[in-house]
Order: C-alpha cells, then sequence, then structure tokens
C-alpha cells in the first residue's frame, strides 16, 4: 500500500475534516484516510494513487492541497 501526504492548510473545524475525507474516499484506489487537523495534515493509503485525481477531490471539498 502506498501512501501521499497533504498539506491543507485552510481545514478548520471537523466539517473540514469530513468533507475532505469523504471526496478523498471516492476516489478509485483509495483504502482509507487520516485527516490531523491540528497539523492540518492529510494522509491517503492505497493503490495505485492519483496526485492529479486526490488534489481534484480535495477541491471539490473546497480545499486546496500544498
Amino acid at each position: 500500500m502506498n501512501q501521499i501526504v497533504y498539506a491543507v492548510p485552510d481545514m478548520s473545524c471537523r466539517h473540514c475534516v469530513n468533507a475532505v475525507s469523504e471526496e478523498l474516499t471516492q476516489v478509485p484506489g483509495v483504502e482509507r484516510v487520516d485527516v490531523d487537523l491540528s497539523s492540518k495534515k492529510v494522509v491517503v493509503y492505497g493503490v495505485r494513487l492519483d496526485d492529479h485525481w486526490l488534489r481534484t477531490a480535495i477541491a471539490n471539498a473546497g480545499y486546496e492541497a500544498e
């Protein structure tokens, strides 16, 4: 299983965490998403992860991945 880590600095609440997690779990290949609100980091685990689609999912949730 691979992992990709993103910083999502605009996340500020539980709603943000849920929105980002929900969008990311719909991306093919994603098996698990861990979001740490205090560090504003998102770790995506899965197989054949595609950076473009993961960033698009985060954008669809209303945030920008760094």
